[in-house]
């Protein structure tokens, strides 16, 4: 029998060293120097808000190297959310791809967002393993950071989907199951390589035997239990159905709808927190995040409302005065606007990373009431 020869006591760097070069790659890391599991750089989702409130304690937006969920009710703006983050991405160098299994997305409006079409992979989502599998490809032969975008999770089907019958007894489950060993597989690659994986997916009415459980959470998300535990950020969209809700034209046609956000999961630190915008979806495509701004700063002991005028104190004893619809005219000015942007990060960033005012301020304590008139 061979006699085991110790070694010693190991220092932490010297297990380190160990590990690696067992594994051939490095996996054991020093979490004070460069790793996989720090987010080193976030892609903007196109509203400052809810950048905002996404990170505890700094300006933030999408994460790099994390699975993400974008989910929400019929016409909340997941598509367009998508789109905006993809053609920030782009800006950033990020190569998109993007998984359509609705073969919906029109060219004309990924354009309008911003999306450079000739540096965009499209690809139709023939089912799920052949999603799962591009990416692992993808991972494998392609140095560059990605950003994989899968419009929608909730109706790309699997193979035994398609190859079966319209029975859904006859595949319960299967596509979950799939799921929870591709991410099994996907996670860490995704981290390694600085890539991001952005899931849009729908919120399906909550069918359980408990309606009390059915009241506290009235959605819930195809996919299953693997894809919540993989997601860093799950980003809800819902809104109101009332008339104040829709942004409309001088003619009163609709032109945009205002869209509550959610963090429903944050491994940032922010988990629950909520902001509003209104999204433009008519002839002029995108997020009116100026005009988000007043919402988010009103709180403030800077600004002060007295009917229908607003009072900005901008320091050394000035004060702007405004109505809401000259809001985003006021901004225009250089010196209004940094004051602005210093107020919303002193209420929306730094009020709640040091636990400041009531959690009121933060989180939609109350009933919700976008999503029960939803």
């Amino acid at each position: 029998m061979p006699k085991k020869v110790k070694v010693g006591k190991l220092s932490i760097t010297q297990m380190r060293e160990l590990i690696n070069k067992k594994a051939g790659i490095a996996l054991a890391h020093n979490l004070n120097e460069e790793n996989p599991t720090e987010v080193k750089d976030w892609i903007p989702t196109g509203s400052r808000w809810l950048d905002s409130i996404v990170r505890r304690g700094h300006l933030a937006g999408i994460p790099v190297g994390k699975v993400i969920e974008i989910a929400g009710l019929e016409s909340s703006g997941k598509s367009y959310m998508a789109a905006q983050v993809a053609a920030n991405a782009q800006k950033k160098g990020i190569d998109v791809v993007y998984f359509d299994s609705e073969s919906a997305i029109d060219p004309d409006f990924l354009e309008r967002t911003g999306c450079d079409l000739s540096s965009l992979l499209y690809i139709q989502a023939q089912n799920v393993e052949f999603v799962l599998e591009t990416i692992e490809d993808l991972l494998a032969n392609n140095e560059n950071r990605m950003l994989f975008i899968w419009d929608s999770l909730a109706l790309t089907p699997s193979v035994s989907d398609i190859e079966g019958d319209f029975n859904p007894q006859s595949s319960m489950a299967v596509k979950a199951r799939i799921l929870a060993k591709g991410m099994s597989k996907l996670t860490v690659p995704i981290a390694n390589s600085q890539s991001t994986f952005l899931v849009l997916n729908q919120l399906k009415t909550n069918i359980t035997s408990s309606p009390s459980q059915a009241l506290v959470e009235p959605y819930m998300t195809p996919g299953g239990k693997a894809m919540i535990y993989a997601y860093s950020l799950r980003i809800w969209l819902t809104g109101r159905k009332a008339k104040a809700s829709y942004v409309l034209d001088d003619r009163g046609f609709r032109t945009g709808s205002e869209v509550k956000v959610t963090l429903k999961k944050s491994r940032f630190g922010t988990q629950g927190r909520q902001c509003t915008f209104k999204i433009l979806w008519g002839n002029e495509i995108g997020i009116q995040d100026e005009e988000s701004w007043l919402e988010a700063v009103k709180g403030s002991k800077h600004v002060t409302q007295s009917g229908a005028w607003y009072t900005l104190d901008i320091g050394n004893d000035e004060n702007v005065k405004f109505q809401s619809a000259t809001w985003v005219e006021k901004l225009k000015d250089e010196a209004f606007r940094n004051r602005v942007l210093q107020i919303m990060d002193e209420e929306v960033i730094l009020k709640f990373d040091k636990r400041e005012g009531e959690a009121s301020e933060f989180y939609d304590i109350e009933a919700d009431e976008s999503v029960e008139e939803s």
